[in-house]
C-alpha cells in the first residue's frame, strides 16, 4: 500500500514543553487510524503536526500523497476540531446571549452559506450531504445558533464537500447521543467503505468496529489531584438537605410555570412545569435537539423569551427589575457551547478567575480569588496547566479549566451540561466524586449528560425531555438506577 503520511521521530514542543516526542508513524493508503489517549497527551497536537501547523523540534515529517501535486498539507488534510475559528466565523466576533436572539434580519452567516463557501458545491451536493447528517432542517439557521451537536455535524459536512485527501475528525462522537453516535459511525462507516481516508481522534471505548489501526498517545507527565477537603463515604444518590436559620422553607432556586418557547413555528419547549429545590441535585438528560441547551439558557438569564414566560430564579419572575447580571451572579455554568467563547489570549488561571466576574474576559483578581483558584487546581489535578496559555491546551484540559471557573465563587446554582466532554476516564471519575464530595448543602445542580456514568452519585432526582416534553424520575434508595416513573408530569423536586 502507498504511503499517505510518514514522521520520523517528531518531536514537537509547545509552550516551553514537550507534547509529542521521538513519535514515528506511517499512515497507508487503504488504513483507518483512531488516535487515543488520556487528556494532555498530544492527539490534537498530532493533528496539527499532519497539518504542517507545528514546527518540529527533531525529527521529519513527508507526505508522500503530495508528491508531484501542487498542494500544501493544510489543503489537501482536513480537521474537523471541537471549534470554528476560520475565516469564516469566530466566536471572538459574537457574544454568546446572540445565539438565543431570533431576529431574522442581519443573520450572521446562514448554515447553508457555511456548506458552501470555497467547495463550489451543487444545491444537490448540499442538500445530499446535509440530509446524511442529520442538518437539513437547519439550512437556514445562522452557524452560530445551531447546538454542539449539530455545529459538529455541520462541520463534518462542510470538510466532505471540499473532498480532502485524508479526513482527521477530532472526538467526532463528543456531545451525540447514544442513537447519534450509532448513526454517525454507521456514516462514517460508509465513507471508508467508498475509499475516503478517514483518521479518529476518540475516546477507547468510542472506537469504531471498521477501525483498522490504532495508536496510544501517552501523557508525558501527570500531576495527581490533592485530596479532596472531605471524602464521600456515603455513596447513596441523595440531595444534601437545604438549610435555613428561619425555620421557613428557603425560596427554590429555579420554578418554570407552563413554560413555552417556540421560533418560526417550531415549538422548542412545550408547556414546562418544574420546580426545583435548594439543595436538590438533578440529572437532566435527553436526546439531542430535546430542548436541554434552550431550557438552561432560560435559567441562565440568556434567553429572550424568558421574558414572556412564568420562569422564577431565586423567587423572582424574569422582567420583574433584575439584571442578567444578578442572575448570573448566582450561577455557575458549563457548557460545550459556552465554551466557544473563551478566545482571549490569557492562561488557565486567568480563564478560570472569569468565574468570580461572569465573563469571559480577564478582570482585576484579588489574592483571596486567585488563592481559590490555586485550591481548585490543585483539588483537580490541574496545577501544571494553571500558566499554560488557555488556548494552547487540549480540549479536554480546557474542559477542566472551565469546571474550575464554575466552581470558584461557590455559586447556589451549578449548571454542568456536558462538563465531562473530553476528559479520560481518570479525569471523569476524579470531577465526579469532588462533585459528590464537596458541593455545599445548600448548593442545587443540574447536571447534563448522555452517560449514566458521568452523572454524580448524589444526583437523585431526575428531568427527562424528550421533543421539548419532559417527565421526572426518581431513585427511591440508596445507589438504585433513576429509573422509577413518578405518577405526574409536574416536576416538582420533593418526592
Amino acid at each position: 500500500m502507498s504511503e499517505l503520511v510518514r514522521l520520523d521521530r517528531v518531536t514537537v514542543v509547545r509552550g516551553g514543553r514537550p507534547v509529542l516526542t521521538d513519535l514515528s508513524l506511517t499512515i497507508r493508503d487503504g488504513e483507518t487510524w483512531a488516535i487515543t489517549g488520556p487528556i494532555g497527551s498530544g492527539k490534537t497536537t498530532l493533528a496539527e503536526t499532519l497539518l504542517g501547523k507545528h514546527s518540529l523540534a527533531s525529527g521529519s515529517i513527508d507526505w508522500p500523497m503530495l508528491h508531484g501535486k501542487n498542494s500544501y498539507p493544510s489543503q489537501a488534510i482536513r480537521h474537523v476540531a471541537f471549534q470554528e475559528n476560520s475565516r469564516l466565523f469566530h466566536y471572538a466576533g459574537h457574544y454568546y446571549q446572540q445565539r438565543f436572539e431570533f431576529a431574522d434580519a442581519d443573520e450572521p452567516l446562514p448554515l447553508e452559506q457555511y456548506l458552501r463557501a470555497d467547495s463550489h458545491a451543487t444545491d444537490a451536493a448540499i442538500a445530499k450531504v446535509s440530509e446524511q447528517l442529520g442538518i437539513a432542517a437547519q439550512l437556514p439557521l445562522s452557524f452560530m445558533k445551531l447546538s454542539n451537536g449539530q455545529t459538529r455535524r455541520a462541520r463534518i459536512a462542510r470538510a466532505l464537500l471540499l473532498h480532502p485527501e485524508l479526513l482527521i475528525l477530532d472526538d467526532p462522537f463528543l456531545g451525540v447521543d447514544a442513537g447519534g453516535r450509532e448513526e454517525l459511525a454507521l456514516l462514517l462507516g460508509g465513507l471508508v467503505a467508498q475509499s475516503w481516508r478517514l483518521l479518529l481522534i476518540c475516546s477507547p471505548d468510542a472506537i469504531p468496529n471498521w477501525i483498522t489501526h490504532r495508536l496510544e498517545l501517552k501523557v508525558m507527565t501527570r500531576v495527581a489531584p490533592a485530596s479532596s477537603r472531605c471524602e464521600l463515604k456515603d455513596t447513596a444518590r441523595k440531595p444534601g438537605p437545604p438549610s435555613t436559620n428561619t425555620g421557613k422553607m428557603p425560596v427554590p432556586p429555579i420554578e418554570l410555570r407552563d413554560v413555552t418557547v417556540a421560533h418560526g413555528g417550531r415549538v422548542i419547549l412545550d408547556k414546562i412545569s418544574w420546580t426545583v429545590n435548594r439543595g436538590e441535585r438533578w440529572a437532566v438528560i435527553g436526546p439531542n435537539g430535546s430542548g436541554k441547551t434552550t431550557l438552561l439558557s432560560l435559567l441562565c438569564g440568556d434567553h429572550p423569551q424568558a421574558f414572556s414566560n412564568d420562569v422564577r430564579l431565586f423567587g423572582a419572575r424574569r422582567g420583574s427589575g433584575e439584571s442578567i447580571w444578578e442572575v448570573k451572579s448566582r450561577v455557575g455554568l458549563v457548557s460545550p457551547e459556552f465554551h466557544l467563547y473563551f478566545t482571549e489570549p490569557i492562561t488557565a488561571s486567568r480563564t478560570a478567575a472569569t468565574g468570580f466576574f461572569d465573563s469571559v474576559a480577564d478582570r482585576l483578581t484579588s489574592p483571596d480569588q486567585m488563592a481559590r483558584v490555586k485550591q481548585l487546581f490543585d483539588e483537580f489535578g490541574a496545577t501544571h496547566l494553571a500558566d499554560r496559555p488557555f488556548r494552547q491546551l487540549s480540549t479536554g484540559e480546557q474542559r477542566l479549566v472551565l469546571l474550575v471557573r464554575a466552581l470558584v465563587k461557590r455559586p447556589p446554582l451549578l449548571i454542568l451540561d456536558e462538563p465531562f466532554q473530553g476528559l479520560d476516564a481518570a479525569a471523569m471519575a476524579m470531577a465526579r466524586d469532588w462533585l459528590d464530595a464537596n458541593l455545599n448543602p445548600d448548593q442545587t445542580l443540574l447536571f447534563v449528560s448522555h452517560h449514566e456514568d458521568e452523572i454524580p452519585r448524589t444526583a437523585a432526582h431526575r428531568l427527562t425531555l424528550s421533543a421539548g416534553k419532559a417527565m421526572s424520575t426518581l431513585a427511591t434508595n440508596a445507589g438504585s438506577p433513576l429509573n422509577k416513573s413518578r405518577a405526574q408530569p409536574d416536576l416538582q423536586g420533593a418526592p
